[in-house]
């Protein structure tokens, strides 16, 4: 398979161009675990565009984007495959007069009757696709070895058929909010990319290149003062998601100057309990 990129400095280009502000950390790892076919785990707080990344890199090389949201009591029929056992049943039923019992058997396990799940979806595609496998830290440790057959020989072992392998290496994307240690066994078969608050600037220019009608001040004082909110002592602090939501309610109020009272009549845009909103609009009188 041809490789998807050319250097570390197209991934920057092209992720640019969908309106994902890379550094060369992030590109330069997308760029390897493409050489390398390797899955990319990205950890890091909440909202800080993990999810985003896999999305845009699917957009950017126009690949299908096939997502598994983890949960817990995810199972293997719901990640994997699972038997059609009604159109089983339907063709036993049609069958019902045959002597040969090892012919309908053969007959109602194959691939006809095969339900595939985000993985072997992924890997049985024809078309260009990027895997996400999305908090894989909400399942549990169990879970976790339905996806290292997958993440370590890209093939998926199914008893009724034997096994089945990948037509094409996806690009794989597992994310994680450290709710929990994953094994290290999934770690290995992965590339480690951490990716954490975007910096003052940075924002800045996430904001401009996210919320339509924004002016240059305008989001050069949403980046200072989300900085700012960020260093206290909050139970959750501001996603880059809440700071593109904040900015967006300020240009809708056509808000062009920050006064410290618009800013604490609209912090629960931006925060989301009320001892975090009561920490900031402290902070907010301090700084006036």
């Amino acid at each position: 398979m041809a490789p998807r990129f050319d250097s570390v400095q197209s991934v920057r280009d092209g992720l640019r161009k969908v309106n994902y502000l890379a550094d060369d950390g992030i590109a330069g790892v997308a760029f390897l675990a493409d050489r390398l076919g390797k899955p990319i785990l990205v950890e890091g707080p909440a909202g800080t565009g993990k999810t985003q990344l896999a999305k845009s890199v699917a957009e950017m090389i126009g690949a299908r984007l096939i997502r598994l949201q983890c949960y817990e009591g995810l199972d293997e029929s719901k990640a994997l495959y699972e038997w059609n056992y009604k159109k089983q049943l339907l063709r036993i039923q049609a069958d019902r007069k045959s002597d040969s019992w090892s012919e309908i058997h053969d007959d109602i396990f194959g691939p006809d009757f095969l339900l595939t799940r985000p993985l072997l979806e992924a890997i049985t595609a024809d078309d260009p696709v990027v895997l996400l496998i999305d908090e894989v830290d909400r399942v549990e440790v169990e879970t976790e070895a339905l996806l290292l057959e997958i993440l370590s020989e890209y093939q998926v072992s199914i008893p009724e058929l034997g096994t089945i392998t990948a037509k094409q290496i996806p690009l794989v994307f597992l994310t994680s909010n450290n709710t929990r240690e994953l094994s290290e066994a999934l770690k290995r078969r992965c590339l480690f990319l951490h990716v954490d608050y975007p910096d003052m600037d940075r924002e800045k220019e996430i904001v401009l290149a996210k919320v339509d009608g924004i002016s240059q001040n305008l989001a050069d004082q949403i980046a200072r003062i989300v900085r700012s909110i960020r260093q206290l002592d909050l139970k959750k602090a501001p996603s880059v998601s809440e700071t593109l939501d904040w900015a967006r309610t300020l240009v809708l109020l056509g808000i062009e100057h920050i006064e410290a009272e618009q800013a604490k009549e609209t912090l629960h845009i931006l925060l989301k309990y009320q001892t975090d909103i009561a920490k900031a609009a402290k902070e907010l009188s301090v700084d006036k």
